[in-house]
């Protein structure tokens, strides 16, 4: 069984890395009230990449979209979610601080901005398009359904011992476990992009 993708969704996903957010909206939650928000935005990470996985190359059909180039496209944006990471920064797009604080009034923040952006946004999506055209069978796209419950597995597990992790990693612990992921992702991203560089410009290849 292939686990890259699963390396590659943990390295971009990184729910440590989201820890202290978790925390920053939830201070003032009851324990119930936690225990829920912990719940959505775990099924709700699930359900963004099982989508991605199942329907995200009927997406790309419809808009005329080809899968080399949505590679090239996928790596790039993939290289600058690791590059972010580097600079210890979450992997994923954020919104402005305007927004941030709009969506921590809403009941839903375990949907926006818990799951969107801060967990799966368009790097996680990508990946997982660009795995699921991999996919030969029908045992490979369960697996990689499956991975994107091992992800709400990982979520749930990184937030509910949320004060605790903070305590024990600390702000530096977080960057460096941060720029670590970030190294890996890179490596990913240059794969996948010369991937797509070939199937564009079959000359590369020779």
């Amino acid at each position: 069984m292939d686990f890259k993708p699963l390396i590659t969704l943990l390295a971009i996903v990184n729910p440590l890395a989201i820890v202290p957010f978790f925390i920053h909206y939830t201070h003032d939650f009851t324990p119930a009230q936690r225990r829920r928000t912990i719940l959505i935005a775990a099924f709700s990470a699930f359900t963004v990449i099982a989508i991605s996985a199942l329907m995200g190359l009927h997406i790309l059909a419809f808009f005329g979209i080809t899968l080399a180039s949505f590679q090239v496209g996928g790596g790039m944006l993939l290289l600058t979610s690791a590059l972010a990471m580097l600079n210890a920064q979450p992997a994923e797009a954020r919104s402005n601080a305007e927004e941030m604080q709009d969506a921590a009034t809403r009941a839903s923040i375990a949907v926006v901005p818990l799951t969107i952006p801060l967990l799966t946004g368009p790097a996680t999506m990508s990946t997982v398009v660009i795995y699921a055209e991999k996919a030969r069978t029908l045992w490979q796209t369960a697996a990689l359904v499956g991975y994107g419950l091992v992800i709400a597995l990982a979520t749930a597990l990184c937030f509910s011992l949320a004060e605790p992790i903070a305590r024990f990693l600390g702000k530096t612990g977080i960057n460096v476990m941060t720029r670590l992921m970030g190294l890996i992702l890179a490596a990913l991203a240059v794969e996948v992009m010369s991937d797509g560089l070939v199937k564009l410009f079959p000359a590369l290849g020779r």
